[in-house]
């Protein structure tokens, strides 16, 4: 029996967050372990919303992520209306899903053009892209742009919007502060439907991935705020059931915690939102997704760019819907009393399921948070994806497998920290 460790590093990058590293056990030419170690610290947000006020978790969770802060804060007020028993009117619920339209525009352009593009035309970064696609990313930070002016119109700011409480809004836009947003938008689609023909011309490994896949659905739309959850398998169950099928737990190699569906690993976010949910997609949208060879469903995790793509379709066409029928309203949010109970909430970040649970006392505070984000669901399917991916390219030298599994990764996340060029891979054979 032979004995070969052999290990590559990627030297580190700026403005990349946490670190990590694949570690590849080989026993007689086969993958016997791949490991993604992530070394992100603790950062203790469930602890810190104990105690607080039932109404400042919207604000503090929006914190946890500078690219995706709608989705924690609409999860949170979810969550903690559900507690409360309040129901908001149509109003708020159509604001809502418009200010979450802005957030995915914003991060599917983001992730699209910046992060995952590089990888399939050959440069190490977006900077090195610009050299000889200078018109392209233009392109692609118009969209980002346009995304922002949403959020901004709507939610105060584009970053950890300031404009977003329990029960609705601080204030309700006008048509006339909109307006200006809807023109950007409508350049922003003949740009979106451009992008999806762009990305579905690029060359994709073969995977297929064999997960069970989760995502929110709604019959009468393409789920992005509310709804039931459903698998590929078959599940359909409630919010509030979701802790009853997803369990998180430790792994030794790492600080971001696994989780389970019913005692097996599973998928969420795009691939799982468009293989359950195509024919809630707009007509525009799925047109888009036919003409980019994708049919009805997608397994195939490389092609994820091509879904991204057709969300961006997605989220521009709603918006543009959604700002078409929009009246401005008063009052702008609905009062909601504290009472004692827990709450579930979830909606669909870019990245997936994002599930948010609050337990409130009688006095109004927070007596339990749990938060549960999609990277931490999609952590065992990122791994499994990455055994397979290694075992069919065992003969490729260690300076392409591992730019090859670096790829693998992105698939998946769009959030900085995990679509830099951070990863060491360690390959060992015994």
């Amino acid at each position: 029996m032979s004995h070969r460790a052999r290990q590559l590093r990627v030297s580190a990058l700026a403005r990349v967050e946490g670190e990590g590293a694949l570690n590849v056990v080989l026993h007689e030419g086969a993958v016997e372990r791949a490991e993604l170690r992530i070394y992100e610290p603790p950062r203790f947000f469930e602890a810190l919303l104990r105690g607080r006020a039932y109404t400042e978790p919207p604000d503090i969770t929006a914190r946890i992520c500078g690219i995706c802060p709608v989705a924690y804060q609409l999860s949170a007020c979810l969550a903690i209306e559900d507690a409360c028993g309040v129901a908001v009117s149509t109003e708020v619920e159509a604001l809502r899903r418009l200010l979450y339209c802005g957030e995915w525009i914003s991060s599917h352009a983001l992730h699209v053009y910046l992060l995952h593009a590089p990888d399939f035309l050959g440069y190490p970064d977006a900077i090195a892209m610009a050299a000889e696609h200078r018109d392209t990313l233009e392109r692609g930070l118009a969209l980002k742009k346009a995304g922002n002016a949403l959020l901004a119109a709507i939610g105060g700011r584009a970053i950890h919007p300031v404009n977003v409480r329990v029960g609705g809004f601080y204030q309700a836009p006008t048509r006339a502060t909109l307006a200006p947003v809807a023109e950007q938008l409508r350049s922003a689609l003949d740009t979106a439907l451009a992008t999806v023909d762009w990305v579905a011309s690029f060359e994709f490994p073969d995977l297929e991935l064999d997960h069970d896949l989760l995502a929110v659905h709604a019959e009468s739309q393409y789920a992005i705020t509310r709804g039931r959850l459903r698998s590929s398998s078959g599940l359909d169950f409630p919010v509030a059931e979701f802790p009853d099928h997803v369990v998180e737990h430790q792994v030794p190699h790492s600080t971001a915690l696994h989780a389970e569906l019913d005692g097996h690993r599973y998928l969420t976010g795009p691939l799982a939102r468009y293989t359950l949910n195509f024919e809630q997609l707009s007509p525009i949208a799925r047109q888009a997704a036919t003409a980019a060879g994708l049919g009805s469903s997608c397994r195939n995790p490389f092609r994820s760019i091509v879904v991204r793509a057709v969300e961006l379709v997605y989220a521009v066409d709603e918006a543009l819907r959604l700002l078409s029928e929009y009246e401005p309203f008063q009052p702008a949010h609905h009062p909601v009393p504290p009472r004692a109970g827990i709450g579930h909430g979830v909606t669909e970040a870019p990245r997936g399921v994002l599930y948010h649970r609050y337990g409130i006392g009688t006095d109004g505070l927070v007596t339990t948070a749990t938060i549960v984000p999609p990277t931490s669901q999609n952590q065992a399917a990122v791994e499994a994806d990455l055994r397979a991916l290694v075992a069919a390219n065992l003969a490729l030298p260690d300076e392409q497998l591992t730019p090859l599994c670096e790829r693998a990764i992105r698939n998946y996340d769009p959030c900085i920290s995990c679509s830099a060029h951070f990863l060491d891979l360690t390959r060992t054979e015994r």
